[in-house]
């Protein structure tokens, strides 16, 4: 037989603060005054009891998200006589109270973090914001808290199914003994559950203990959540993530899980400066609200920095700039108003990194005038775009060569291109004048135009290469010589897709190392499609180009791929048509890992047809650093049509700086001009002894320098022979 402490006929209920203003504020009126009876009362006041009872009646008009919860001990005897023959069941030594220790309703939130031992009743609370919070430990229980026999456990106020679910967590159990802070920890488990609005926990003595009732409000039905704040988010994602939960009881657990689905969303579409701000407000319709802020832009800055990477200079002055803010405005698509996304920003910080004139392109975020929205501020260093100077060097195609150039990159501080370059080399004296315009003003469509003028000759590779040198009659050897000029206009069709469209006129004269006209060789071979060896060519250009790399200029990752069309126009006496096909794919691997850096699988297709009339000088050459590497320029073949391919593996070797990484290749090359070598005029592959196709495999070293990238390949070809290549940029 269980012994317990006799009970009293009541029990006062307290008011509740948060913990929070407890540790700040004094004592409340109701507080002082039940510390002042628990020194010398010696029984409860029943009128008391009933009177603050009533005003203790849990809200009914929305489910509160917060807790604010504070335990204040009600009227106890500070010393009770204990009654012969009843024992305690605290132990032989207890005193026993005159109260009962947990008779009068218990109700309130999560547990307190250090509840004070209390013998009284307990003023109902609300349920926590985050029920799916851990457990709370359980209060510390002191050596004078009393225990009583519990001989019922009832859950009222809801259904069979919610009834069930507070079973499950309760440790409350009948026959067994309870204290008024087991209860308290009772009411924090079924708030855990996130399935109840307020909770209760009554005790009403009985002829065999207590019984315990457990008087719960569930949440309403859950309808709808309607999401307030949100322009980017579909209704369709709102839907999915949300739907399961409708038509049962709202589950605040299962909500918030709901929610982090939401964030997430938003975090995988690159809106990462998105949450949901507040507490759900959760109607008695069932309907659930939450406020999102997106990150909206309040406006976009741009600051320039100087050379050490400060917005200021050493007196203190602003850095300004040259380039003109549209230019860098005009390359992004985040706008003030947007939704802040990482994703986009960093395809439009690339594009204007990508414009050519800035050392360095930076992002910072500041907090707008609304806290809800952000600044962004766009940091700028910028090039010395303007550069003159000579040059004397070596090329595969040009031999030993020297040159005087001017290049600005950035006219007007309106990413215009100026260009002007005189060449004079071992196989020709050149000029070319050139003018760019990236962006026309004011396009919506991104159209650019290139004008060119020029004056080159040179040794073409189709008079040149093979195993039989064929000269002019003098001993010298054909030159072609072109002046003409070229305008073409580039458009974006999409994010991958561009088209170009222009036309060229070139008169192009085939000339000795004295600019004399030769149009044939010592054979009596033809050099020119006109017997004079002067021939008139204008041609309408189109192109489309669809570029997946992640890098254009030392691609890993991607392809890339280009389809021409030269159509010459027969007003000059030539018609023919050119198509051009480049193909180039790249497979990220793991082979060597010498040291850190991405290897890549480089995989390049080509072919080429001219159909129609065709001057000799406008074949297909191929072999050399741009074809099949290991023969020289143009000793393969000169055909009418061609294909040729090139697969390499490139991979990192080591550092000489940070900004200097050095790579390898292993390459393999082959072409073949499909035996259309007789099918040239003058059949200059022929007579050259060309063999017409070739196969080319080596090594060879990549650096990225300061200057630009740079290649080295040693190949070895199908004939026996081997040679050194020396080029600008990767192969493809």
């Amino acid at each position: 037989m269980i012994l317990w402490p006799v009970l009293a006929a009541s029990a006062t209920i307290v008011s509740v603060t948060s913990p929070a203003a407890r540790a700040t504020e004094p004592p409340t009126a109701t507080e002082s005054a039940a510390a002042s009876t628990a020194e010398s009362a010696t029984k409860p006041t029943t009128d008391s009891a009933s009177a603050t009872q009533s005003t203790a009646e849990p809200a009914t008009e929305s489910v509160a998200m917060t807790p604010e919860l504070s335990l204040v001990s009600p009227a106890v005897t500070a010393n009770p006589v204990p009654p012969a023959p009843i024992a305690v069941a605290a132990g032989p030594t207890a005193p026993t109270p005159t109260a009962n220790p947990v008779n009068g309703p218990i109700a309130a939130g999560p547990a307190q973090p250090s509840p004070q031992p209390s013998t009284g009743a307990i003023a109902q609370g609300e349920p926590a914001p985050s029920p799916a919070a851990e457990e709370p430990a359980a209060p510390e229980q002191t050596p004078t808290e009393a225990r009583v026999l519990v001989a019922e456990v009832v859950v009222a106020g809801a259904e069979a199914a919610l009834q069930e679910e507070v079973y499950k967590v309760i440790r409350t159990r009948p026959g067994q003994t309870a204290t008024r802070s087991q209860l308290q920890e009772d009411i924090n488990r079924i708030f855990a559950t996130g399935l109840f609005a307020n909770v209760r926990a009554v005790p009403d003595d009985t002829p065999l203990g207590v019984r315990v009732t457990f008087e719960v409000t569930p949440n309403p039905v859950l309808q709808a959540v309607r999401i307030e704040g949100s322009t980017v988010l579909p209704a369709t994602e709102i839907d999915r993530i949300f739907s399961p939960l409708y038509g049962s009881t709202l589950n605040l657990n299962k909500l918030q899980e709901s929610i982090k689905q939401l964030t997430q969303w938003y975090q995988s579409n690159g809106y990462v400066l998105a949450q949901v701000v507040g507490s759900p407000r959760v109607g008695r319709d069932g309907n659930v609200t939450l406020e999102v802020a997106e990150g909206q832009i309040e406006d976009i800055n741009i600051t320039f920095l100087n050379d050490e990477g400060k917005p200021t200079n050493e007196d203190g002055t602003t850095v300004t700039g040259r380039t003109r803010d549209f230019i860098v405005f005009r390359e992004m698509d985040t706008k003030p108003g947007a939704v802040f996304n990482r994703d986009q920003i960093q395809k439009d910080l690339r594009r204007v990194f990508g414009l050519g004139i800035f050392e360095d392109v930076q992002l910072t975020l500041n907090p707008g005038t609304d806290p809800r929205k952000v600044d962004v501020s766009v940091n700028l260093q910028e090039k010395n775009t303007a550069v003159l100077g000579t040059e004397v060097g070596f090329s595969s195609t040009s031999g030993i060569f020297g040159s005087v150039s001017f290049q600005e990159q950035n006219l007007g501080g309106n990413n215009q291109k100026l260009g002007a370059e005189v060449q004079l080399s071992e196989r020709g004296l050149g000029f070319d004048l050139s003018f760019t315009d990236p962006w026309i003003a004011g396009d919506p469509n991104r159209t650019s135009y290139t004008v060119n003028l020029y004056k080159r000759r040179s040794i073409s590779l189709i008079f040149d290469g093979g195993e039989r040198e064929v000269e002019l009659d003098n001993g010298d050897l054909p030159r072609v010589d072109r002046t003409g000029g070229r305008v073409v206009f580039s458009r974006p069709l999409s994010s991958t897709w561009s088209g170009s469209l222009g036309a060229e006129f070139q008169h192009v004269r085939i000339v000795d190392r004295d600019g004399d006209l030769s149009p044939e060789d010592e054979d009596g071979n033809q050099l020119a499609f006109n017997e004079d060896g002067k021939d008139d060519i204008f041609t309408l250009q189109l192109a489309l180009t669809n570029d997946r790399r992640n890098d254009r200029v030392t691609p890993t990752q991607g392809s890339f791929f280009r389809v021409g069309l030269d159509q010459a126009i027969p007003i000059t006496g030539i018609f023919f048509t050119r198509l051009r096909a480049n193909y180039s794919r790249y497979f990220p691997v793991e082979f060597t890992k010498f040291t850190n850096g991405p290897e890549t699988i480089a995989v390049n297709l080509q072919a080429g047809g001219v159909f129609g009339d065709l001057p000799p000088y406008e074949a297909f050459p191929l072999g050399g650093t741009n074809s099949v590497r290991g023969f020289d320029e143009g000793e393969v073949g000169s055909g009418r049509y061609f294909f040729q391919s090139s697969v390499e593996y490139r991979f990192p070797l080591l550092k000489v700086t940070e900004q200097i990484p050095v790579g390898g290749v292993l390459f393999l090359d082959f072409a073949t001009d499909l035996g259309s070598g007789e099918d040239v005029p003058g059949q200059p592959a022929v007579v050259r002894e060309k063999p017409g196709w070739g196969v080319g495999y080596g090594v060879g070293l990549r650096a990225r320098t300061p200057f630009g990238p740079i290649r080295l390949d040693y190949g070895w070809n199908s004939e026996g022979g081997n040679r050194l290549h020396f080029g600008i940029g990767e192969r493809f």
